[in-house]
């Protein structure tokens, strides 16, 4: 039985009060059940009425099952998003970044997106809290990770002490190309802090304060920087380095495909970053723009891998430096990887995938 019925300016009991406008909006307590009815008029003045069941949240704490919170009329439509920011009300210290909540205390983490109504739960539904630790944004981390090699070249460049014979600190190289290598790597690493910054949108926005040294190390030794990465400022920079077989002429063209290839790189990313302009997390397919750049995705799934292979590749022959090409080998292997996992991730998502595309170089691989 209906116990009672809210409009906006008044509960009314059973029917019995009248009222002299019509709200669009009325609210039903049946028992502890409150029911949201919506009243639309047509042309003949008849009502329509949608129900809406609210939800009770219970969040407790995975070890003693104890309750932490308990949100009452919760928005069937409602996400996991949503209810952490309630739950943050509730508990200052704990922001939402913070949060995991899980249908099973040993189970996955659910994601900010998903919705009560479509969880197997009833109108009561239970979640446990996790708390994840201290946050950091991703940008953050990236800077982090991409200033290191970025400072660790220059510490090099520069010949600072006890790197090479201290007859040689602070001296500088005569040969262009270890000048050139040095500015080239430079912009290759700020073009990155600038990406960073202003073009990559990131699926997790934060990680695990803790997690930062570890990851900092990590991409510095083996995440596509390996100790090559060292390895080839040390030769580059050292006293006793020869300059290309080819001289100038070497020099000169490998740095106009480095230039190429940073600035297809730089367009790829740009133009994958325009795919989520509207905020969706959705995969896309991508395709290429007026941008001839872009055109690469007319052959590659990874041009932004293709052109940063070329960028290493160019990289290599301007310093003919057996460590480079070592360092330039194990990236492209890497690379390769990656632009075929998200290859073949594409054909599993889109029957209408382009056939013509290979992972990272057109016709071969």
């Amino acid at each position: 039985m209906i116990e009672s019925v809210r409009f906006p300016d008044r509960w009314c009991v059973e029917g019995e009060c009248k009222l002299k406008e019509i709200s669009d909006t009325v609210i039903v307590r049946k028992g502890r059940e409150l029911l949201r009815f919506t009243l639309l008029w047509g042309e003949k003045h008849q009502k329509r009425m949608s129900r809406v069941t609210f939800f009770e949240v219970e969040i407790l704490d995975p070890k003693t099952k104890g309750q932490l919170c308990f949100l009452d009329k919760v928005e069937p439509h409602a996400t996991i998003g949503e209810i952490k920011c309630l739950f943050h009300k509730a508990y200052p210290q704990w922001y939402p970044s913070r949060q995991a909540l899980k249908l099973d205390p040993k189970g996955k983490a659910l994601k900010d997106d998903e919705i009560l109504q479509n969880l197997p739960v009833g109108t009561t539904a239970t979640l446990y809290f996790k708390d994840l630790g201290p946050q950091v944004g991703w940008t953050m981390v990236f800077l982090s990770e991409y200033a290191g090699p970025l400072f660790i070249y220059l510490l090099f460049y520069f010949r600072l002490p006890y790197i090479y014979h201290h007859k040689h600190a602070f001296t500088s190289s005569p040969y262009p190309a270890v000048t050139l290598a040095c500015v080239c790597h430079s912009i290759h690493y700020i073009k990155r802090l600038i990406e960073t910054i202003f073009v990559h949108r990131f699926s997790h926005g934060t990680m695990p304060l803790r997690n930062i040294v570890r990851n900092c190390l990590y991409f510095i030794i083996f995440f596509n920087r390996t100790v090559f990465s060292i390895q080839l400022a040390y030769y580059i920079n050292h006293p006793l380095y020869t300059p290309p077989y080819y001289g100038n002429k070497q020099v000169n063209y490998a740095l106009a495909m480095f230039v190429i290839c940073q600035a297809g790189n730089f367009s790829i990313h740009l133009a994958l970053n325009n795919l989520r302009s509207d905020g969706s997390k959705a995969r896309k397919i991508p395709y290429p723009t007026k941008n001839p750049f872009t055109w690469l995705f007319f052959f590659v799934s990874c041009p932004n891998y293709t052109y940063e292979a070329g960028a290493w590749f160019s990289f290599t022959i301007m310093t003919q430096c057996v460590p480079v090409g070592l360092f330039t080998l194990i990236s492209f292997i890497q690379m390769t990887i990656w632009a075929k996992g998200k290859h073949y991730t594409y054909i599993r998502e889109f029957k209408e995938y382009p056939d013509l595309r290979m992972p990272i170089i057109p016709f071969l691989l």
